[in-house]
């Protein structure tokens, strides 16, 4: 089977090819006999009842600074391709939201990776509201007295923005600490969006594990341990993978949330556990296939791309 597959990513030229899950399960597409093709989403665009994209033809290769040749610019119809993967960062804002809409356009036809309607609906801090037993205590709220009332009621806390990504605004707040108003003004200013308070879960000086699911099935995981003096372990700013194996207690949240995610059409999801608690479903641009590959000797991308292949050949 060879596929016509289209990333929409953000700028391919800086990423480390030695990190990036969009390289990785590009690499192993090609690999597989996949023709490739590569746009950036300001380039998506609805054109008289056609969804088109002003890309390239891509070939990538594992050569640092010589990692990808793009063939001659031109507009293609995104209806006329096998696979579009949608994989560009967030934040989650209209302009992610709105390339969503377009992709619905040409799904499922085209088969859009991951659902885009779901990954809409499904934000990374929103979905794991429908799974409160396996979640630490949480709370969303734009009124700075319904945040205070949390805290005071569960003592040291997370504070972060809703949409983030990265570990970017995110911020522990202890019993005692008088910032939450201060913070409160800063996010305010800034967005109309509401925060998302949770439980402070000291376990995360352990670790933030981040566990893959393929087609809602859990394929290993990965610890990503804070930098000293943090509380964030996110890679982006200092976390340190380390090889883990999966727990009954992952089994247990995987056995949960999977089928839903399969159902959905959230093929390649990365969830955020921290001790016994989900705290993040991630389905917008999940990363930890390379560092999970090195630990494990396993070819993720390969089983990311035989869930795709089968379901093409349905």
């Amino acid at each position: 089977m060879s596929l016509r597959v289209a990333f929409q990513m953000d700028p391919i030229g800086p990423i480390d090819i030695n990190a990036d899950s969009t390289f990785r399960i590009a690499e192993e597409a090609q690999a597989r006999g996949h023709e490739l093709f590569y746009y950036t989403p300001d380039q998506i665009a609805y054109d008289r009842g056609r969804v088109i994209a002003n890309g390239w033809p891509l070939e990538v290769r594992r050569e640092v600074g010589n990692h990808f040749t793009l063939g001659q610019a031109q507009q293609f119809d995104l209806a006329q391709m096998d696979v579009i993967w949608l994989r560009q960062d967030p934040p989650f804002d209209m302009g992610y939201i709105t390339t969503t809409h377009l992709l619905d356009m040409v799904h499922p036809d085209t088969l859009v990776v991951n659902d885009p309607f779901w990954v809409r609906n499904y934000p990374e801090k929103l979905l794991v509201l429908q799974f409160p037993d396996l979640t630490p205590p949480t709370m969303i709220a734009r009124d700075l007295e319904t945040l205070k009332s949390f805290r005071a009621a569960h003592g040291d806390v997370i504070l972060k923005p809703l949409y983030g990504n990265g570990g970017a605004g995110v911020f522990k707040l202890t019993q005692g600490d008088s910032n939450l108003a201060s913070l409160h003004e800063l996010f305010s200013g800034i967005n109309r969006e509401p925060l998302i308070m949770q439980q402070f879960l000291p376990d995360v000086s352990k670790g933030d594990k981040r566990v893959i699911l393929v087609d809602g099935e859990p394929v290993g995981a990965i610890n990503r341990v804070p930098a000293a003096g943090e509380t964030r372990s996110n890679m982006h700013v200092g976390g340190r993978p380390e090889k883990v194996d999966l727990t009954d207690r992952d089994r247990e949240i995987c056995a949960r949330i999977g089928p839903l995610l399969k159902e959905k059409g959230q093929v390649f999801v990365g969830i955020d556990v921290i001790g016994d608690w989900l705290t993040e479903i991630n389905v917008t641009s999940p990363t930890g296939i390379q560092e999970l590959e090195r630990f494990d000797g396993v070819n993720i991308a390969e089983k990311i791309w035989q869930a795709i292949e089968a379901r093409k050949a349905d």
